[in-house]
C-alpha cells in the first residue's frame, strides 16, 4: 500500500474557460477566446436534457483550416464533439490519466453538480499533479 497523497482533478484543473453557444461561428470563437491556454471551448447545453460539447483548437485545424473552409461560415456545432466525456472534480488524477489514455483524450471538462467548473488536461495532471505534489 502506498502512502502517496491522492491528487484530485479539482486540484490541478484550470478554472477559467470559454463557454459558447453552438451557433457561434468559428471566427467569433477565435476572436473572443479569453482563455487560450485551455486550447478549447466548451459548448453550452441548449436545455436541461442536452449535453455539453467541446471544440478543440486541433478540431478547428483539421475541420476548418485543413479543409479550407471559411471560419466565418462554419458554426461551432458543425465541428464540435458532443456529447463530451466529462470527469468529476473528486476523481484521482491517476484514474483520469487512464481514462484519457483509453479514450484518446487530451483535455476534458470537469463537472460538479451538473455544471462545468473547469478543464483538465494531461499537461495539468503531469505538471501540477506530479511535480507539485511529491
Amino acid at each position: 500500500m502506498s502512502d502517496r497523497k491522492v491528487v484530485r482533478v479539482k486540484e490541478v484543473m484550470k478554472t477559467e474557460f470559454d463557454l459558447v453557444d453552438g451557433m457561434t461561428t468559428v471566427q467569433d470563437v477565435l476572436q473572443k477566446m479569453k482563455h487560450i491556454e485551455t486550447k478549447c471551448v466548451i459548448i453550452d447545453k441548449r436545455h436541461d436534457n442536452d449535453e455539453y460539447g467541446i471544440l478543440l483548437i486541433s478540431d478547428i485545424a483539421k475541420e476548418v483550416l485543413a479543409k479550407d473552409r471559411a471560419p466565418e461560415r462554419v458554426n461551432v456545432y458543425e465541428v464540435m464533439s458532443k456529447p463530451v466525456i466529462t470527469v468529476d472534480g473528486d476523481m484521482d488524477i491517476r484514474y483520469c490519466a487512464r481514462l484519457f489514455d483509453k479514450f484518446g483524450l487530451s483535455r476534458t471538462p470537469v463537472i460538479e453538480n451538473g455544471k462545468v467548473v473547469g478543464i483538465v488536461s494531461f499537461t495539468d495532471m503531469v505538471l501540477h499533479g506530479m511535480v507539485n505534489h511529491d
